[in-house]
């Protein structure tokens, strides 16, 4: 092992690229100081740099290995982290998993270990925003299709698809992901997750400005005056995600 870090990993992006830098990283008994998607590759960096081919065959045989030394739990754990939206997030998941080779199953419940923290506590984040979603999310009909946009930190798609795929499965219906380039799409009962960089949607029809109306009015009556509490919405439905919802658009 190398006295300290001297080299940046570069993938794909993909979880299996950054399995196969974790391969990389035990075979060649180095830690890069950083693991970084290819499109983030800093031109004037220190450090050397080094770019991981993803190998299906190695990433695989990290994977596998996760929950035989590791358990189940750290599996889980670790496909959620690579989700969030922690800053040098591969970095960490690094750690997590040097540190879970060497203690084992334990690992998971070593909350008070600040590499089993961050990662929890990014993991936890992850979770709270996409149940904040399955609330906070407002289709729109557009022909015989159900559309919804989401712009959230992390990227709750893989989370939350189960829900809508269940809650919807006799429609078609698409969720893009702004922040992340990332469209759920839900077509004949079969879903896919699609890269996009945006998406052009055609007018709205009379139908859906009536509907999106009344939504709003009834939100509005239902509201007991002497009651509103903006702090307390603010709390509860976070000022972020009003311009993506019909009745609170008109705050943002």
């Amino acid at each position: 092992m190398s006295d300290g870090p001297t080299v940046i990993y570069y993938y794909d992006g993909t979880y299996m690229g950054f399995l196969s830098c974790v391969f990389e990283s035990f075979a060649a008994h180095e830690i890069p100081v950083a693991i970084c998607p290819a499109d983030a590759a800093d031109q004037t960096a220190l450090f050397g740099a080094k770019y991981i081919e993803t190998d299906r065959e190695r990433a695989e045989r990290v994977r596998v290995s996760i929950p035989k030394k590791m358990g189940l739990e750290a599996q889980e754990l670790l496909e959620r982290a690579f989700l969030t939206c922690l800053p040098e997030k591969e970095k960490h998941m690094l750690a997590f998993l040097r540190l879970g080779y060497r203690v084992g199953r334990p690992v998971c419940g070593m909350l008070t270990d600040p590499v089993v923290h961050r990662i929890d506590k990014a993991v936890r984040f992850l979770e709270r925003e996409a149940h904040l979603l399955l609330g906070f999310l407002r289709f729109s009909e557009y022909g015989d299709v159900l559309i919804a946009q989401i712009e959230p930190k992390n990227s709750v798609l893989p989370v939350i698809a189960p829900h809508f795929i269940a809650r919807f499965s006799g429609e078609d219906f698409m969720i893009f992901d702004r922040t992340h380039k990332l469209a759920l799409v839900y077509r004949d009962g079969e879903p896919a997750l699609l890269h996009a960089d945006a998406i052009e949607l055609p007018p709205e029809s009379p139908d859906e400005q009536r509907c999106r109306a009344m939504w709003r009015t009834f939100y509005e009556t239902v509201e007991i005056e002497g009651r509103r509490n903006p702090v307390c919405r603010r709390t509860h439905m976070p000022k972020r995600y009003w311009k993506n919802m019909t009745e609170l658009q008109h705050l943002t």
